[in-house]
């Protein structure tokens, strides 16, 4: 991570998009997320990879602003192999392939509504329809998962949670796995849907994320509210 990149982290209000810098604005002053930007400047210092790069850690925010959001899938750190992260849960950009939580989405979504398996796994044309893809963590160690685990990014996502939840109504939240489903406590369910499933990942896919058919009941609940639904 270069000295360009990690700007984006260091300043006191992150580059990303203004209705999620208002929302937020908050947070950034606050003594969790000074540690986390000093924790940070020191991982450049020891030459520690950090991934994703510095201009794509706010990626989801910046692809699916606040007034946007519909849907929100909550993943847990984000990818940690070269190449891979982009700031978006699950997704790889163009040309990575797709890693094997993702191909069982697209298979999912194959079962539930026989959309054509994409040979992509670059999940932007979700996050621009309004699906954000959240990860819990934003930043990890290459080859090292869950390496930025209590550092305070969870802080801050557990935040953005709440934020979506009580600013906005009718948002149908993904929650896939036992990390993901822990955050139902942060959302207001007279408010809000919850969909919970098995995590996607193959040691789990077939405990009950196949066949889940979260994709049609997403878009179901979308159009109860004369919302356009997502093109999976």
């Amino acid at each position: 991570m270069t000295k360009s990149d990690i700007s984006s982290i260091t300043n006191i209000n992150p580059v990303l998009d203004e209705s999620w810098k208002q929302a937020l604005k908050e947070e950034f002053n606050k003594p969790y997320f000074v540690e986390l930007k000093k924790f940070l400047l020191q991982e450049k210092t020891d030459r520690q990879i950090i991934f994703p790069s510095g201009p794509q850690i706010f990626n989801a925010f910046n692809l699916t602003p606040l007034d946007e959001v519909k849907v929100v899938i909550i993943g847990q750190d984000p990818y940690h192999g070269i190449g891979q992260a982009h700031g978006l849960c699950f997704s790889v950009p163009d040309g990575v392939k797709p890693p094997p939580s993702l191909q069982n989405i697209f298979k999912e979504i194959n079962i539930d509504l026989g959309n054509d398996i994409p040979a992509s796994g670059n999940l932007e044309r979700w996050a621009r329809q309004g699906v954000l893809l959240l990860n819990a963590l934003l930043t990890v160690r290459a080859n090292q998962p869950a390496s930025h685990h209590k550092k305070g990014w969870e802080q801050f996502t557990d935040k953005v949670i709440e934020t979506i939840s009580n600013e906005k109504s009718g948002i149908v939240f993904l929650l896939w796995g036992r990390f993901a489903q822990d955050k139902a406590v942060l959302i207001d369910q007279s408010r809000n849907f919850i969909l919970k499933a098995a995590h996607p990942s193959p040691f789990s896919a077939y405990n009950g994320f196949f066949g889940c058919k979260h994709f049609s009941k997403t878009n179901e609940l979308l159009t109860q509210q004369a919302k356009k639904e997502i093109n999976w």
